[in-house]
Formats: structure tokens, C-alpha cells, sequence
């Protein structure tokens, strides 16, 4: 073979492995890609990060750990905490930096380990075996799913546990009452709200409410059975209308909603022809609250109230109002609970159900002129936080700054 011919070979066969090479390379960045992280379940805000350091534990992407960045600042011994989370949300993101912040305000020296056991029975009890080998003292139940598992496997059990982010428990038949403690290893706190209440607080925005739509995902047992139910319950022996509009498939919430929510609006003129006296509800359904934009979409000029004060945000994908317990809120009084417990001034077994009150108010004044809508100054009065005609976060007419 001619030398010339011989380098021309070599170039291809150099550019072929390389193009292999390469491949290849692309092929285990995308495969590395496609592996689950624990930053995939688990965030904290920026600020939170400033205190604390989350780190992974070995290459269990189900696992992390999270400690103080200056343990300076903390006094008494390492205290360890578990937390438990049956899958991502951003309800627990605000959650668990809530909780966070609690402590290191309280100076309480802590180091935490989060668990996502995925509600998968074999790998909860894994991790309940890993945070008794690791020595817990507190377990916090984040959200509904959690606190059922927990509560299903884990009833009095040697360590304390606290539910956050969870919905009511006397109504999901896990204690007896809401003033007196559980008299187990568990102490719960609520996000939601006494119906009878909540029911007030709507009827003081619309007195005469003919249509009251409520959005629920049908899967989702605790928001069914201690939001949607009750409510509607409330609202029928009122005489108004119940359109029960509740979501089959979370995966296909999207393309369900727009249905629902534009054959509502159909079904409310005929009681309601200008509309001034309807509402939809949304409740603390994930697959619910995260399709805000297809529901205001198919609204038309029903105002959209939440159970959920996050779902009132900045900018236009947002509900008008919301009248509720935020996640922030329920979070920072089960922190209180947590402190409490660990130092012993109080005993998980005699703890009422945690419940915040006043309820949390939210108002989006840019959804509220795009609908042509009114607001009782009372309402204004006690909001916790306001959003201006522009979308942005002014604070509240309570006080300056964004609350806490």
C-alpha cells in the first residue's frame, strides 16, 4: 500500500474512533442525565443555604444529609432528626427550609437526614431501620402520604414523629380530637382549616354565592376527604350549588381540566348569567394547583380561590385569593413542635393538633382588575401578602417585607 494511501486510512480509522469515542461519551453523559439525583426531591431556598450544607450519602440517590456550615453558631449536643418524603414538591422545598430556618434561629445544634421512600412499603422500612441505626431523636412526616405510612407502620414507635404539610388528622380518623394529644408517638399539626370557618371567610367574600365549583384531584385521599368533601358538604346545606369537578388521571390533569373548568363556567351561567356569584375552589391537590394557568385560562371571569396561599404568586399564573394555612406557616409552628419535643418541655403523646390562625390571605390584584373583580377591605386588611396591579410582591397591609 502507497504511503499516501496508508495516512488516509489512518485518518479514517483515527476519525472513526474518535466519532466512536465520542459517541460513547455522549451516551454516558446522557445515561449520567437520565440517573435519579437527590436534587431531583430535595431543594431549600437560597437563603437556606447560606446556613446549611446538603450533601448526598454515598450513592444513595434516595438520601441526604444536612448540616449546619458553621456549627459556631449552635450549642449542646448533635441532636439527629429524619424526615421522611414520599416524592418531590415544591410545598416541601418551602417546607423543609422553613424548618431549617426555625433552628438555626433557635441556635439548636442539629444535623438532619431526608429520606424519599418513594410510599414504597420495602424501602420505608429501610429507612425507618436507617434512621433508628443512625441514632434519630425526631422524625418529621413530610406531607399526607408520609404521615398515613408512618402512622400505618410506625405507631407507637420508640421515636417521636411529627407530621408537616399533612391535612387534617382527626378527619383522616388519625387522632381523636384536636385539643388533646394522640396519646401515641405521634403529634400532628393540620393545614387545613375548621370547614365552618374556612365556609365564613368565602361567604363574607360572596354572600350570595350560587355556584361553588371545587377542584380535586380524585386520587388524592387526604385532599378528597378532608378538603373537598367537607366543603361541599358545607356548601350544600347552604343551598348553593356543588360542581364537583375532580381530576382522574394527575398524569392527564392538563387536558381534563380544560374541560372541566370550561363546562363549569357553561353550567354556572345558567343559575349565574353574569357570573358575579360563582367561584371555583381549588384544594391542596399537586396535580391540581400546578395547572393554575390551564384554569384561568377556562375561567372566564370566575375568580379562582385556593386552600393554598402559594398558589397566589407573582405574575399572571396565579389564583386571585386564597384563603388557607400556607405550607410556610404550618411548617414553622411543626419546627416548634420539633424544638419542643427535643429539649422535652413538651411531650409529643399531649400535643393538640397544630393549627394556624388566623388563616393565611393572599390577593393578586392583577388577577383581580383583569377580572373586574372587588375585594372587601377586610380582606385587604388582613391579607399576609398582597401582589400589585403588575403582578409583584408588595408585602402586606399588615406591615412592610413579605412575611414569614
Amino acid at each position: 500500500m502507497k504511503p499516501s494511501i496508508m495516512r488516509f486510512a489512518a485518518r479514517v480509522i483515527a476519525v472513526a474512533v474518535l466519532g466512536l469515542a465520542s459517541a460513547d461519551a455522549g451516551r454516558a453523559l446522557a445515561a449520567t442525565a437520565d440517573e435519579p439525583s437527590y436534587s431531583d426531591w430535595f431543594k431549600v431556598t437560597p437563603e437556606t443555604s447560606q446556613t446549611w450544607t446538603v450533601s448526598g450519602v454515598g450513592d444513595d440517590p434516595y438520601q441526604v444529609k444536612v448540616v449546619r456550615t458553621d456549627p459556631s453558631g449552635a450549642t449542646g449536643p448533635v441532636r439527629k432528626i429524619a424526615v421522611f418524603y414520599p416524592r418531590p414538591s415544591s410545598a416541601y422545598d418551602t417546607a423543609i427550609s422553613k424548618i431549617l430556618g426555625v433552628f438555626a434561629e433557635k441556635g439548636i445544634n442539629v444535623e438532619f437526614t431526608a429520606y424519599n421512600f418513594r410510599t414504597d412499603d420495602v424501602e420505608g422500612q429501610k429507612a425507618l431501620k436507617m434512621a433508628q441505626k443512625n441514632g434519630a431523636e425526631l422524625i418529621f412526616a413530610m406531607g399526607s402520604e408520609s404521615t398515613a405510612w408512618l402512622y400505618s407502620h410506625f405507631r407507637d414507635g420508640k421515636i417521636p414523629v411529627i407530621s408537616v404539610c399533612s391535612k387534617d388528622p382527626v378527619l383522616l380518623g388519625q387522632t381523636k380530637a384536636y385539643d388533646t394529644g394522640s396519646g401515641t408517638n405521634f403529634a400532628f399539626t393540620s393545614l387545613n382549616m375548621p370547614v365552618e370557618v374556612q365556609m365564613a371567610y368565602v361567604l363574607d367574600f360572596k354572600p350570595n354565592l350560587r355556584n361553588f365549583a371545587i377542584l380535586v384531584d380524585g386520587q388524592n385521599v387526604s385532599a378528597v376527604e378532608t378538603q373537598a368533601k367537607p366543603i361541599a358538604a358545607v356548601a350544600k346545606q347552604r343551598g348553593i350549588q356543588v360542581l364537583y369537578l375532580d381530576v382522574k388521571n394527575p398524569e392527564n390533569a392538563k387536558e381534563e381540566l380544560a374541560n372541566l373548568v370550561g363546562s363549569a363556567v357553561t353550567t354556572m351561567r345558567k343559575s349565574d348569567p353574569s357570573l358575579d356569584n360563582s367561584l371555583f375552589w381549588i384544594t391542596g391537590s399537586t396535580s391540581v394547583f400546578k395547572e393554575i394557568a390551564t384554569i384561568n385560562s377556562f375561567s372566564d371571569r370566575v375568580p379562582v380561590l385556593s386552600v393554598v396561599p402559594e398558589n397566589v404568586k407573582a405574575g399572571n399564573e396565579s389564583a386571585v385569593m386564597s384563603i388557607g394555612i400556607s405550607f410556610e406557616s404550618n411548617a414553622h409552628l411543626a419546627a416548634i413542635y420539633g424544638a419542643d419535643v427535643l429539649s422535652g418541655a413538651r411531650a409529643v403523646s399531649e400535643l393538640p393538633v397544630g393549627i394556624v390562625s388566623p388563616p393565611d390571605i393572599a390577593i393578586n390584584f392583577r388577577k383581580v382588575r383583569e377580572i373586574g373583580l372587588d375585594i372587601p377591605f377586610n380582606f385587604v386588611e388582613s391579607a399576609s401578602k398582597l401582589y400589585d396591579y403588575d403582578g409583584n410582591e408588595v408585602g402586606s397591609a399588615k406591615g412592610p417585607g413579605t412575611g414569614s
